[in-house]
C-alpha cells in the first residue's frame, strides 16, 4: 500500500510517495516555476506516468490514499477525508489564500479524476492553530466582523511548526506536553510560533499569510492606514497595492535586489546598503516576536529554527540569538510532506494497521 503526498505550491509541485509499511520514501520530486494554472493538470499526469515509468509503481491503483498540503483550512481544526461537501468549504476559503489554494484545489481534482478509487486527505496548515486563544486570534474590529464572517487570525505553516515541534520533543528527550518551544519556520515565508505544552497559543501570521515577519516579496506587519494612503492620496489601485504588499515587498523590496534572501544577504556583505538595511530588518523582526512569544510563555525550552533560511544560514541563527544568549536553540530540517504522511496515514489507516 502506497500513499502520494502532493503540494500545491502557487507555483511549484512538491510530492514523495511513501510506503505505509516501512514510511519511507519510494520517490520525490520537485516542479517549480509554473507560469499558468492550467499547466498544473500536465505536470500532475506527468508525475503520475513518472512513477509508473520509473517502477515504483505498476498501475495507478496501488496508490491508495493521497494527503494533500492545502494551505487555508478556516475553522478546521484537524485533518480530514476529502468529500464533495469538503472541497467546497475549501474552495470557499479560496479568498483568503488566493496565491495557494486554487492551487492545492487543482491538485485534488485532478487526483480524484486520474486515481477515483483513492481516497483523499486535506492537512491544513492552518489547523495547528485552532488552539489559540481568543485574546490571540481575535482582531479589535466589530466584533460582528468575526462573527458574520470568521475575520480573525488563522495563521499558516502549521504542518511544519507541528512537525519541527514534535521533532525537537524527541531530540530534548521530554514529552510534547511538557515543552514550551518557539518555532521559527524562516524562508520564502516566514512565520513564528509559539507553542505551550505542545498547543500553538500563538503566531504571527495571521487572516492571510501577509501579516507578521518581514519576507522575501511580503511587507509583513505595517500601519492599514497606509493602504487608505496609496488609494486616495497616491491612487494606486487596491488591486496594485495587494501586488505590491504581497509581491513587490519584504526584503526585495527594502534591498531591490532579488526575492532571493542569499542573494540580498551576499549583498549586504559586501557593503551595499539597501540590502544590509533588508537583513538587519529582517533579524529585528525576528528577535520582536521572539521577544513577544518568550514574554507569553514565560519558561521557553528551545527556541527551534528551520526551513530554508533557518535551517541554511548560520549568520542569521547567530544574528538573531544575540538577543538570547540565554536560551537553547536546535536546528531542525522541517519535513512537511512527512508529516502530511503521518496525517493521511493515520486518518484512513489507523484502524486497519
Amino acid at each position: 500500500m502506497k500513499i502520494l503526498v502532493l503540494n500545491c505550491g502557487s507555483t511549484s509541485i512538491k510530492y514523495e510517495l511513501f510506503n505505509i509499511s516501512n514510511e519511507k520514501p519510494l520517490d520525490e520530486g520537485y516542479i517549480e516555476h509554473i507560469k499558468h494554472m492550467s499547466d498544473f493538470e500536465k505536470h500532475l499526469k506527468n508525475i503520475l506516468n513518472s512513477l509508473i515509468k520509473k517502477s515504483k509503481i505498476k498501475s495507478l491503483e496501488e496508490i491508495q490514499a493521497i494527503g494533500h498540503r492545502v494551505v487555508h483550512g478556516g475553522d478546521f481544526s484537524k485533518s480530514i477525508i476529502i468529500t464533495p461537501s469538503i472541497l467546497k468549504k475549501i474552495k470557499k476559503n479560496s479568498n483568503l489564500a488566493p496565491l495557494h489554494n486554487p492551487s492545492n484545489i487543482k491538485g485534488i481534482e485532478i487526483m480524484k479524476e486520474q486515481i477515483p478509487t483513492a481516497k483523499q486527505v486535506a492537512v491544513f496548515d492552518t489547523a495547528f492553530h485552532q488552539t489559540m486563544p481568543e485574546k490571540a486570534f481575535m482582531y479589535a474590529l466589530p466584533y460582528n466582523l468575526y462573527s458574520k464572517h470568521k475575520i480573525r487570525k488563522y495563521g499558516f505553516h502549521g504542518t511544519s511548526h507541528r512537525y519541527v515541534a514534535i521533532q525537537a520533543s524527541k531530540k530534548l528527550k521530554k514529552p510534547l506536553n511538557k515543552l514550551n518551544l518557539i518555532t521559527c519556520h524562516l524562508g520564502g515565508g516566514s512565520s513564528i510560533c509559539a507553542i505551550k505544552q505542545g498547543n500553538s497559543i500563538d503566531t504571527s501570521m495571521g487572516f492571510t499569510p501577509l501579516e507578521g515577519l518581514i519576507m522575501a516579496t511580503r511587507a509583513g506587519d505595517f500601519d492599514s492606514a497606509i493602504v487608505f494612503y496609496l488609494h486616495n492620496q497616491l491612487k494606486i489601485s487596491l488591486k496594485e497595492i495587494e501586488t505590491l504588499v504581497n509581491n513587490k515587498s519584504g526584503t526585495y523590496g527594502i534591498s531591490g535586489v532579488s526575492p532571493n534572501f542569499k542573494e540580498v544577504l551576499n549583498k549586504a556583505q559586501t557593503g551595499d546598503k539597501r540590502s544590509k538595511l533588508a537583513y538587519d530588518m529582517f533579524i529585528y523582526r525576528v528577535q520582536k516576536y521572539i521577544g513577544a512569544y518568550k514574554a507569553i510563555l514565560g519558561k521557553v525550552d528551545a527556541i527551534i529554527f528551520t526551513a530554508g533560511i533557518g535551517e541554511k544560514s548560520s549568520k542569521t541563527r547567530k544574528d538573531v540569538m544575540k538577543s538570547f544568549p540565554n536560551l537553547k536553540y536546535l536546528v531542525i530540517k522541517t519535513d512537511e510532506e512527512k508529516m502530511i504522511f503521518l496525517e493521511t496515514k493515520t486518518l484512513i489507516y489507523s484502524k486497519d494497521l
